[in-house]
């Protein structure tokens, strides 16, 4: 727990709600604040989906916050490359003329966007959905696409949403490339974990080379030759098939295509694949009988089958797991979910199980039709009402309007918000290199390809928001480079990131602390959580939260006129009933205006919201949209109201508890309506991966020459390793230099022993470590953290502790589908020094 000294600011000290920052669950956290410290911070038993869990990592969330690394005004790059403070009136200026000289000049699609917030900063970067419309941008991407794009397109062929496993019941847990224990992704994670492994009636199968802490807790651990999770997986859905385990009558009642599977599998050899993974036949046919007889089963896969060799196809063989054996839709099996906004596919609204509003088909002609052909006469008597004494008059009307059209025209009126914000129908490919762009992302892998060429459709300016990508994405002198070569680079961060260098301009943002945020990681079944989280301090001086930088860049692009922003606002002060009728109605009327939503919220409703909550507004809008996709889910969750009224409630339930709230409730046979294919079934069969699968048959899986003989797994989730936005190396209390893990035997071989120094060698680069020997690793296979090499101040200057690992990464070595790096399976050697030379230069 993070301590200071604080005597004459004690009595300064207070309590607030806030959330965990460090991974995907977002664990609500209570934290004391004095002195622009993070006194304590202790797990929040009040919020309801953490419930007071929390690990070790956030107590020291304080290192994050605290001050050296902070930026406090805007840097340019001067000439000689060095930076200078700016004020901001003039970067925001000078910013605002260059990006629409790209545009005017070359395109608004020649504007990269990547990042779009970190794993708690998803408000700031939803703002900046409004720029990239803004400039006529196409192109996008962030860590998703160096991770889960692979697994995401596979759901969209299966099922067409995103899924989860109810662990906290299930009876088999499955992880493959996965050790929740330090990685988290499920709620409450460790104590999960313990009452797994303590019950014997229930299992933990875990597929990794390692022997992870979750592997170690394990039933069934499968520990597979690193880059041989196919085989593996693959063996294990075909023992189902071949040892007749199936569940061949549900199969035949909810899924389609599911003949072409089995026929595929039954064709496997379990043996030579059990051979060629390097796991005992046994073992793995004893794991997929484990899993059949279960009551309920659920998996789980993450980075280290993600970021391998066949990523796409393991993401398809793991969820052939659940789906031969039957677990969807009942306790502890595998679930779609309901979203606040969806981060990954489609927008997809349940109907009420009340069915339409008597008229609806009527109803809906007519609201629409009033909206297109309506909404500038209505924006301005609204405007009228507001400066006169009309506005009761005008707030009944709009309510007596809502209660008549609302449920008829918000599906149809809030889809192209959602989809146009979503951009899960932004496919196709990249100019340059013709990369697969799946759900509106293209490959990080691909990104530098687009950048160094002379190709006339490349990129030419990049906007990064709250990302590293110099640091996280592969090869990093290379993406260092193609900075180099920009017409144009913006950076937003709390601080002068590897990223941040090689920047014309970086713009200070407030920390995740001292603004309004939210994260939309609402990934839960049948109970789902979101939370909004209010500054615990004001933002530090010099710094701006970013849904007012983008704010300010957008209006000086000027691509909304002033008379729209000053009739909306006036709605506003009317009523947000008021508000909506204009806001949704302008929007049908002007569809290019969707994609601007978040400005046009910000700067309207935001204004009628006490100065500090304007990024609240665009919560309104995820609010109502959350409403009208699900309401009976939000009705169950303890909303009473109806149409437009229920989202209120639950921006409202959003706006007061700190907490978080519970905003939806389903029943588990609810999951078949989040299915998106209209016959509610499973589509089991996806051609190009069964093409895949036949492919890999005939190859015999090597990773390893003589000049590079281990396989390096770059990124290793450990103890005291986060993403890199916790850049002070003190928060650290064991392993401050991140060591290289080698096996005893590949230890003793090379002549080396825990603490010595080696040079750690890759195609791509080479760095210099020290060496942990540990039982968990396998022989030839070699491990580095995640979350090292970063800069930070230091008595001489800044310094970097550990190895960054995409310095030793190859951005060639990609999935064939969707360009994910094989950060966990880099051919390396060891070089033994002659002295045990300190780590920490460059070799």
């Amino acid at each position: 727990m993070t301590t200071r000294p604080a005597a004459d600011a004690a009595h300064e000290a207070r309590w607030g709600k806030t959330a965990c920052i460090l991974c995907e669950c977002n664990c609500g956290l209570e934290v004391q604040v004095a002195d622009r410290n993070l006194v304590k911070i202790r797990g929040d038993k009040d919020h309801p989906g953490s419930a007071g869990y929390t690990c070790e990592k956030p107590l020291r969330l304080d290192k994050y916050q605290s001050d050296p690394h902070r930026l406090r005004a805007p840097l340019r790059r001067r000439q000689d490359g060095t930076f200078e403070e700016i004020d901001w009136d003039t970067a925001l200026d000078e910013i605002a003329v260059r990006l629409a000289a790209v545009r005017d000049e070359h395109g608004g699609e020649t504007i990269f966007f990547y990042g779009g917030g970190g794993q708690g900063n998803h408000l700031g970067g939803a703002y900046g959905r409004a720029l990239l419309h803004a400039v006529g941008a196409r192109f996008m991407s962030n860590a998703l696409a160096q991770e889960k794009t692979g697994e995401g397109w596979v759901d969209q062929q299966l099922h067409g949403n995103h899924t989860a496993g109810d662990f906290e019941r299930t009876e088999v847990a499955i992880f493959i490339g996965k050790n929740p224990w330090q990685s988290h992704g499920v709620a409450r994670a460790r104590p999960v974990l313990r009452e797994l492994a303590r019950d014997p009636d229930r299992a933990i199968i875990v597929i990794d080379p390692r022997v992870s802490e979750t592997a170690a807790m394990a039933d069934i651990h499968l520990q597979v030759a690193p880059g041989t999770d196919a085989w593996c997986v693959a063996a294990l859905a075909a023992t189902l098939v071949q040892e007749e385990l199936t569940a061949q009558d549900w199969l035949d009642q909810h899924t389609v295509g599911i003949e072409q599977v089995l026929s595929a599998l039954g064709a496997i050899d379990v043996g030579d694949y059990a051979r060629r993974c390097g796991v005992p036949e046994e073992q793995i046919r004893a794991a997929a009988r484990r899993i059949a007889a279960a009551e309920s089963a659920a998996t789980y896969e993450d980075l280290g089958v993600q970021q391998s060799p066949n990523s796409t196809l393991v993401s398809y063989l793991n969820k052939m797991l659940w789906i031969l054996t039957g677990n969807f839709a009942k306790p502890g099996g595998v679930h779609p979910h309901s979203w606040v906004f969806p981060i990954a596919g489609r927008w997809h609204p349940i109907p009420r199980a009340d069915g339409p509003p008597r008229g609806d088909r009527l109803r809906r002609a007519l609201g629409l039709a009033a909206m297109r052909w309506g909404a500038r006469p209505l924006r301005r008597a609204m405007a009228l009402a507001a400066r006169g004494r009309g506005s009761r008059l005008a707030d009944r009307i709009a309510d007596a309007t809502l209660r008549l059209f609302f449920e008829s025209v918000a599906v149809p009126s809030a889809r192209h918000i959602a989809d146009t914000l979503g951009r899960s129908n932004i496919e196709g490919s990249t100019p340059v290199s013709g990369a697969r762009v799946i759900g509106g992302l293209i490959p990080c892998n691909a990104i530098a390809d687009e950048i160094l060429t002379d190709h006339p459709d490349r990129f030419r300016a990049m906007w990064i928001d709250a990302s590293n990508p110099v640091h996280s994405l592969a090869e990093s002198e290379r993406f260092r480079l193609a900075m180099s070569t920009l017409d144009l680079s913006v950076v937003v961060d709390v601080a002068l990131t590897e990223t941040a260098r090689c920047a014309d301009y970086v713009l200070p943002a407030a920390s995740q602390f001292e603004k309004y945020e939210s994260s939309l990681f609402t990934l839960h079944f049948p109970h789902n959580v979101f939370q909004v989280r209010a500054p615990l301090l004001d933002p530090l001086p010099g710094t701006r939260p970013e849904p007012e930088i983008y704010a300010a860049i957008v209006d000086r692009l000027g691509v909304v006129e002033d008379t729209l922003i000053a009739e909306l606002t006036a709605a506003a002060r009317v009523s947000r009933r008021a508000f909506a009728l204009a806001f949704f109605a302008t929007v049908r009327r002007r569809p290019e205006l969707a994609g601007l939503a978040p400005y046009l919220l910000y700067r309207t409703l935001g204004a009628t919201l006490p100065a500090t909550e304007k990024p609240v507004a665009l919560i309104w809008g995820m609010a109502q949209l959350c409403a009208i996709a699900h309401p009976d889910a939000v009705v169950r969750a303890g909303f009473t109201a109806r149409g437009f009224d229920l989202g209120e409630q639950l921006f409202e339930a959003f706006r007061t508890r700190r907490e978080g709230v519970l905003f939806t409730e389903d029943r588990y046979a609810d999951a078949w309506n989040y299915i998106q294919h209209p016959d509610r079934k499973i589509h089991a069969a996806i051609p190009e991966l069964l093409a895949e699968l036949a492919r890999i048959d005939g190859v015999e899986p090597s990773y390893t020459t003589a000049e590079f003989p281990f396989v390096l797994s770059a990124g290793e989730r450990r103890s005291f390793t986060a993403n890199v936005i916790i850049r002070d190396p003190e928060w650290r209390r064991r392993d401050k230099q991140g060591a290289l893990r080698v096996c005893p035997a590949d230890a003793t071989e090379l002549g080396v022993a825990t603490g010595d120094v080696v040079r750690v060698v890759t195609e791509n680069g080479s760095a210099l470590t020290p060496v942990e020997v540990t039982d968990i690793m396998q022989a030839g296979h070699i491990s580095l953290p995640n979350g090292m090499g970063v800069s930070y101040p230091g008595e001489n200057g800044a310094e970097a502790v550990g190895v960054a690992p995409n310095s030793l990464t190859s951005a060639a070595r990609r999935d064939k589908f969707f360009g994910t790096p094989w950060h966990k399976t880099v051919p390396a050697r060891i070089e033994v020094l002659a002295e045990h030379t300190a780590p920490g230069a460059r070799p």
